[in-house]
C-alpha cells in the first residue's frame, strides 16, 4: 500500500507544481521580459523485483525557462537600432521644420530684403523705401539670430537628453551587476536548477540597456554576464559595474562626450558609444546640428561680406561714402573667437581666424594639431590633412580657401590641439550697421561725361567703384585722345592738378581705361569704359557724382546679390544656399524616418519570433490547466484507491 500511496502522493505533488507554474504563466502573460516556464517531469527509480521493474512514482526534474539566446541577443540588437533611429528622427524633424518653415526659416526674410532693395532702386531718394530696406535688412538679422537661437536650445536640449541617457544607464548597469550576483549566489546553481524570474529580469535589463546604446553581452562562470561597448570597453564585469557619464568636450565646450569611470579611472568613450538612444543623440549632435550652425554662420558672414564691401563704395545721401552696412565680421575679438583651444593644452598658443573671401569659404571645423616641429591640419568633415608644414613662427598665417589662421602669440608643445571654427557663430554674429535711411549708399560716387566738343561716336561709361577709396581726392579726371607715332588712336589720363596719370594707352573699344589689378601702376580703384569710335582731340571727364541723390546705380548692385551666386566660388546665390541646408537636412530627416521603420519593422519581428517561443499562450496554458488538473485528479484517485485497499486489509484482520 504504501508504494501506491507514494506513487500517488508524487502525482499529486508533480502536477500541483504543474499547475503552479502554469498558473505563474498566466498570471505574468503581459510582463514584459517574461519567459514561459514548463515543468519538465521524470520517472523516480523503479523497484527491482523478480518479476522486473515496478514504477515507484514521478519527480519534478526542473523548472525549465523556454529562451533562446540568439533570439534575445537579436532583440537587443534591433532594440538598439530602433532606439538610436527614433532618436535622430525626432531631433531631425525638429530641425527641419525648424529651417523648413515659412515662419521660422530664413528664406522668406532673404526675399523681403532683396525686394525692399529692388524696390529702393526704382526710386532711391524715398525716404519710405529706404526705412524698408532698414527694417527688412533688420528681419533677416533677427531670423539669423532666431534661428542661431533655436539651434542652441535644441543643442541644450540634446545635452539634457544625453546626461539623462547616462543616469537611465548607469541604473540599468548597476541593477545587471547586482542580478549577476544574485544569479551566481542562487541555491541549486551548481546543479542547474536556474532562477529563473532572476535571468528573465536581467534580460530585461540588458534590452533596456540596449535601448540606450548598443552593447555586446557575453556569459560567464555561474551563469554571470559580462556586458561591453562595441569596443570591448566593460560596463558590467561580473558584479563590478562601471559608471557612464558626460563632459564638456576638450575641443569645444559648447558640446558634450561621453566618458566611462572604472576602478577609479575615467576615460573617454565618446567614439564608442554607438547605436541606442545617447548613440542617436550623439550622431544627431555631431552630424547635423554642428554642420547646421556652420552653414548658417557661412551664410550669414557672405551675406554680411558681400553686401559690406558693396555698400562701402557707394554714396549716401549727403555725398559721403557708405560705410558698414552689417558689422564687421573680422574685428578682432571675431578673429579670436573662431579659434578653442584644448582645454588640455599645456602651451599658452593663441591663434585668430581671419575671413579672407567669403565666396570661397566651406562650412567646414578644423583641427589644428602640434607636434614636435609641425603640426596638422585635420578637416574635421571629411578626416583629410588639409596642411602638415613645419610649425609656424609669430606673425605667420596659414592660408586655407577663404580664411587665413594667423599665429599671433605664445608657445607651443607638442600635442597641444586647437578647434578651427571659422563660421560656427557667424549667425550669432551679424547685426545691423547702418541705422538712418540717409545713410544708405545707394548711389555711386563717380561718373563720367562727354566733352562738348567730342567730334566722335565714342561715349563712356558712368564707371564701377572696385574699392573703399575717397575718389573725391583724384577727381575730376580727363581723359584725351589722340593718335599715336604708328598713327592708332591712343589715349592720355590726366588728374585735379593735370598731372598724368597714364601717359599713352592703346584704345581698345569696350576695354577698361584703367588696370583691375590692384598692384598694377593704372589701378585707380574704379573702372570706365569707351565704347564707339572716338577722334583724336575728343575728351571725355571723370568726375565725382556731386548732388547724385537720384543715381541708383549702387542699389541695384545691392539688389543683384539676392540672384546672383555669391557662394561656394560664384556657383551659388544666398537663397540657394540656404536651400541647401534646408535640403539636406531634409534628406537626413526623410533618410532617419525610413531607418526608423525598417528598425521598427525588424524589432517587431525580433519580438513576435521571440514570443513565439517564450511568450505565453493564454489558450495553450488553459488546456494544459485543464490536463494538469485531470492529472491531479487522477493521482489523488490513485491515494483513494490505496486507502480503499489498506482499509479492506484491515477488515480482514478483525
Amino acid at each position: 500500500m504504501a508504494g501506491l500511496l507514494g506513487i500517488g502522493l508524487s502525482g499529486i505533488l508533480g502536477h500541483q507544481a504543474a499547475l503552479n507554474t502554469t498558473a505563474n504563466n498566466i498570471t505574468n502573460a503581459n510582463t514584459p521580459g517574461y519567459s514561459r516556464q514548463e515543468v519538465q517531469f521524470g520517472a523516480q527509480t523503479p523497484q527491482r523485483t523478480g518479476a522486473g521493474s515496478i514504477g515507484t512514482g514521478v519527480n519534478v526534474e526542473n523548472i525549465r525557462r523556454l529562451a533562446n539566446e540568439y533570439l534575445t541577443q537579436q532583440i537587443r540588437e534591433d532594440s538598439s537600432l530602433e532606439g538610436e533611429q527614433r532618436a535622430l528622427n525626432t531631433e531631425l524633424s525638429r530641425l527641419d521644420n525648424l529651417l523648413g518653415g515659412e515662419s521660422t526659416g530664413l528664406s522668406k526674410a532673404l526675399n523681403n530684403f532683396f525686394a525692399s532693395l529692388q524696390n529702393a532702386a526704382e526710386d532711391p531718394t524715398s525716404l519710405p523705401q529706404r526705412q524698408l530696406v532698414l527694417s527688412e535688412g533688420q528681419q533677416v538679422v533677427n531670423r539669423f539670430s532666431a534661428l542661431n537661437e533655436k539651434f542652441i536650445q535644441q543643442r541644450e536640449s540634446v545635452k539634457t537628453q544625453m546626461q539623462q541617457g547616462a543616469r537611465d544607464a548607469n541604473a540599468l548597469i548597476a541593477s545587471i551587476a547586482d542580478l549577476n550576483s544574485a544569479i551566481s549566489q542562487s541555491p541549486g546553481i551548481a546543479q542547474g536548477r536556474m532562477p529563473n524570474d532572476l535571468l528573465d529580469q536581467r534580460d530585461e535589463k540588458l534590452r533596456q540597456l540596449s535601448e540606450l546604446v548598443s552593447i555586446k553581452v557575453s556569459r560567464t562562470e555561474g551563469a554571470q554576464v559580462n556586458v561591453t561597448l562595441n569596443n570591448g570597453q566593460g560596463l558590467v564585469i561580473g558584479n563590478i559595474a562601471a559608471k557612464l557619464g558626460t563632459a564638456p568636450s576638450s575641443t569645444d565646450s559648447s558640446m558634450l562626450k561621453f566618458t566611462l569611470a572604472t576602478s577609479g579611472r575615467v576615460v573617454n568613450i565618446d567614439n564608442e558609444i554607438n547605436g541606442g538612444t545617447l548613440g542617436g543623440l550623439r550622431h544627431f549632435q555631431q552630424q547635423a546640428l554642428a554642420p547646421a550652425f556652420d552653414e548658417l554662420g557661412r551664410i550669414a558672414i557672405a551675406l554680411a561680406d558681400t553686401m559690406n564691401s558693396q555698400h562701402q563704395i557707394g554714396m549716401d545721401l549727403k555725398g559721403d561714402l557708405g560705410g558698414l552696412f552689417f558689422k564687421d565680421f573680422n574685428s578682432a575679438a571675431l578673429q579670436a573667437s573662431r579659434v578653442i583651444p584644448n582645454a588640455d593644452n599645456l602651451g599658452d598658443a593663441q591663434f585668430s581666424v581671419r575671413i579672407s573671401d567669403s565666396s570661397k569659404l566651406a562650412a567646414d571645423t578644423y583641427s589644428l594639431k602640434i607636434g614636435a616641429t609641425n603640426y596638422q591640419l585635420i578637416n574635421d568633415r571629411t578626416g583629410a590633412i588639409e596642411r602638415d608644414q613645419a610649425l609656424p613662427a609669430a606673425g605667420d598665417e596659414i592660408d586655407m580657401p577663404g580664411f587665413s589662421i594667423s599665429f599671433d602669440a605664445g608657445t607651443f608643445n607638442a600635442g597641444d590641439r586647437f578647434q578651427i571654427q571659422p563660421t560656427r557663430s557667424g549667425a550669432a554674429d551679424i547685426a545691423m550697421v547702418v541705422r538712418r535711411e540717409e545713410d544708405l549708399a545707394f548711389a555711386s560716387p563717380i561718373r563720367g561725361a562727354s566733352g562738348d566738343n567730342n567730334k566722335g561716336t565714342g561715349t563712356i561709361s558712368q564707371g564701377t567703384m572696385l574699392a573703399v577709396i575717397d575718389p573725391a581726392t583724384d577727381l575730376p579726371m580727363r581723359v584725351e585722345f589722340f593718335n599715336d607715332v604708328s598713327g592708332g588712336l591712343a589715349y592720355t589720363v590726366f588728374d585735379a592738378a593735370n598731372n598724368r596719370v597714364i601717359t599713352e594707352e592703346p584704345y581698345i573699344e569696350g576695354q577698361g581705361l584703367f588696370s583691375e589689378d590692384p598692384l598694377n601702376a593704372l589701378y585707380e580703384g574704379f573702372q570706365f569704359d569707351v565704347t564707339g569710335q572716338p577722334k583724336t582731340g575728343d575728351v571725355f571727364t571723370i568726375e565725382f557724382n556731386t548732388n547724385g541723390v537720384s543715381d541708383n546705380r549702387n542699389v541695384e548692385f545691392l539688389a543683384s546679390f539676392g540672384t546672383k551666386n555669391t557662394l561656394n566660388n560664384g556657383s551659388q546665390s544666398f537663397a540657394e544656399g540656404y536651400a541647401g541646408l534646408v535640403e539636406n537636412v531634409g534628406v537626413q530627416t526623410r533618410q532617419s524616418q525610413l531607418d526608423l521603420e525598417a528598425g521598427k519593422t525588424l524589432l517587431e519581428q525580433s519580438f513576435n519570433q521571440r514570443e513565439s517561443v517564450s511568450g505565453v499562450n493564454l489558450d495553450q496554458e488553459a488546456g494544459k490547466l485543464i490536463q494538469y488538473q485531470a492529472a491531479y485528479n487522477a493521482s489523488a484517485k490513485v491515494i483513494t484507491v490505496a486507502q480503499d485497499l489498506f482499509n479492506t486489509l484491515l477488515q480482514t484482520f478483525r
